[in-house]
């Protein structure tokens, strides 16, 4: 016998999509894939081409970007465009070209003869750096330690972003069994991470490494209070002693201040840059820009 509510939702025999499932993010959940309208996507100057939201998921790559930047890669200078997922940008025809998922972040990259699409952060990420030869070691047996704690986050971000921060914040009815479960399993993430940074610096070993831009959006954000309102207290994310000297570490970095900015709609408006499409955006902000250059137009 368990504690939970004994109301049972019966499975059909065959499921059908017949209604909206409510909630947040009811608008683009649905179970076909494929574009719902046609949109070109816009491409700026640069040879890098990025489509995102300042999501956990999408920061990790501006991350990425403005690390690469701060140590004098002119080649990864980048345009970054704003998808609003929540207006459905993902499902123009444009953004399906170069993400048959339809997920932010997504990447064009038009350096070389012919341009190349990347989509998935994490690939993202890797592509990157094996492209710059930064953030990611050469030498075994750091470069697969690395490696696994990239396919790690990958592999286990679902479940605190899909499944706890859902059912947790975002659904409709707060469903008790979901909630505890989740709960549990993000607890149990951050206790493998907080014992994995007990005995190394970072992730990957004593450098900072591509493992710890994709993990710190997510985790390092948990740990901050900065996910699904009041979960870090409700989580006692505070014991985790390790993961905050891990995650104030990679906060205090110039880079991941100015990544954690781009394609961002939401919070404190000094901390938005709607489009980012050279380095002074960060002075004069993109929003700005595009509000003095309508006025000029009128």
């Amino acid at each position: 016998m368990n504690d939970y509510a004994t109301d049972q939702y019966t499975p059909p025999k065959v499921w059908t999509w017949n209604k909206a499932n409510g909630g947040a993010f009811a608008s683009i959940n649905r179970p076909i894939a494929g574009p719902t309208h046609d949109k070109k996507l816009p491409v700026g100057k640069h040879p890098l081409q990025l489509y995102s939201l300042a999501t956990p998921n999408g920061v990790k790559v501006t991350i990425m970007l403005e690390e690469l930047l701060a140590l004098g890669h002119s080649g990864a200078e980048y345009d970054a465009w704003l998808i609003r997922i929540n207006d459905g940008d993902q499902f123009g025809s444009g953004f399906v070209e170069v993400n048959p998922n339809s997920k932010i972040p997504a990447m064009m990259d038009r350096s070389g003869k012919k341009p190349v699409r990347i989509f998935e952060s994490g690939s993202i990420l890797l592509y990157l750096a094996e492209k710059f030869g930064e953030f990611l070691p050469t030498e075994q047996p750091a470069r697969a330690e690395t490696l696994s704690w990239l396919f790690w986050q990958m592999g286990s971000a679902p479940y605190l972003g899909g499944g706890f921060g859902h059912f947790y914040a975002y659904a409709p009815t707060k469903i008790e069994y979901a909630i505890d479960r989740f709960a549990m399993e993000t607890k149990r993430q951050m206790d493998v991470l907080d014992r994995r940074l007990a005995e190394s610096e970072y992730l990957g070993g004593s450098d900072y490494t591509i493992a710890d831009i994709a993990v710190w959006p997510w985790y390092g954000g948990l740990a901050k209070g900065r996910m699904y309102d009041d979960s870090g207290e409700f989580l006692q994310v505070e014991q985790y002693k390790n993961v905050q000297r891990w995650a104030d570490a990679i906060d205090a970095r110039p880079a991941v201040k100015r990544g954690r900015m781009v394609n961002r709609t939401f919070g404190e408006p000094s901390m938005q840059l709607h489009e980012r499409h050279d380095a002074s955006d960060f002075e004069t902000k993109t929003q700005d820009k595009l509000a003095a250059r309508r006025q000029k137009g009128k």
